[in-house]
């Protein structure tokens, strides 16, 4: 059996899709659904079952999961809210947690594959290369960024890199990420305001060197980032921390003309004030550095801007469907 933890989040959801798309259904999904709309993104999913999060945690703890017969756990749960401001609430959700769950695996020599992110990189005055050896190095300007670069260099503190599997996130959208509230991707909000009003806001830029909209993103499509995850985790030589990315910076504008054609509009784009609490927070330039993942796994780059958020838009926004539908 395979445990899927945030099994019902975005990208967690398009794992166990993706473990479909390869015959693979028997599951264990580990989430916690509450009053949210992420249950809508299971109901197309095989699995073999469903464990609220607390409960999983509870069983882990007691030493009640042995009996499983767990074959690889790929724990996507986390809080990635980059605006929470509790502290406490992202040590124990993101940090607390995937330690305990790291230490099940690694002790019964089971495959662990975990979600790190691209936000540990902070500014990127030090790169986006995922090389172990400088994660000290690393400044997250954010709360949620340093809930998981405390987690990586807890790893690589007690020699588990080489046992583990981290992977760095970068701006990943997709289908299934509906229910994520003022966390969706500007992809599904671009959607929403050119339908509603034929215009997209996107916040101006504070920096000289960056024009309004010329700040820049790499951008994933969820179903590159499955192809690239389920890659690693079927390759038990490929330890350690990488970047899960496109490999390329693109701007603001380019996602939004690239939406405004999904929908055959004309470009219509308001730059609005960024929030105070935001200005000092914000991340001007990403680019996952992708040379480690390819060396060890190989295949082809992720798909093209424009492509693939034509996909996500005719393909999923406009029905409105999930991935499995």
């Amino acid at each position: 059996m395979y445990i899927v933890t945030g099994g019902a989040g975005l990208i967690g959801s398009a794992l166990v899709w993706g473990l479909n798309q390869r015959g693979i259904d028997d599951i264990l999904v580990v989430d916690h659904l509450g009053c949210s709309e992420k249950w809508k993104n299971l109901a197309a999913l095989r699995f073999r079952d469903y464990m609220e999060k607390d409960a999983f945690r509870a069983k882990l703890r007691d030493g009640a999961l042995h009996g499983f017969g767990v074959q690889g756990v790929i724990h996507m749960g986390a809080c990635s809210a980059t605006t929470e401001r509790d502290a406490s609430y992202l040590v124990d959700n993101n940090f607390n947690s995937t330690r305990e769950l790291a230490e099940f695996c690694v002790a019964n020599g089971i495959r662990f594959l975990y979600a790190s992110s691209c936000a540990t990189y902070g500014d990127g005055s030090h790169g986006y290369v995922d090389d172990e050896s400088r994660i000290e190095e690393l400044r997250p300007m954010n709360m949620y960024g340093y809930s998981k670069q405390m987690f990586d260099l807890w790893a690589k503190r007690h020699g588990l890199l080489d046992r583990i599997t981290g992977c760095k996130f970068s701006n990943v959208y997709g289908p299934n990420e509906r229910h994520k509230g003022e966390m969706r991707s500007v992809v599904c909000r671009a959607f929403e305001q050119i339908t509603a009003t034929g215009t997209l806001k996107l916040f101006k830029s504070y920096r000289p060197e960056y024009a309004d909209g010329e700040q820049m993103r790499d951008f994933l499509y969820v179903k590159d980032a499955v192809r690239m995850v389920l890659a690693l985790f079927e390759n038990p030589a490929a330890t350690g921390l990488f970047n899960i990315g496109s490999g390329r910076a693109e701007t603001w504008n380019a996602l939004a003309e690239a939406a405004f054609a999904a929908l055959d509009k004309p470009v219509k784009i308001e730059y609005i004030e960024m929030p105070e609490t935001l200005r000092d927070r914000y991340q001007y330039y990403t680019k996952a550095e992708m040379g480690k993942f390819h060396a060890v796994c190989g295949g082809e780059e992720a798909g093209s801007l424009f492509d693939s958020v034509n996909d996500y838009i005719r393909n999923y926004l406009v029905p409105g469907k999930f991935l499995g539908d």
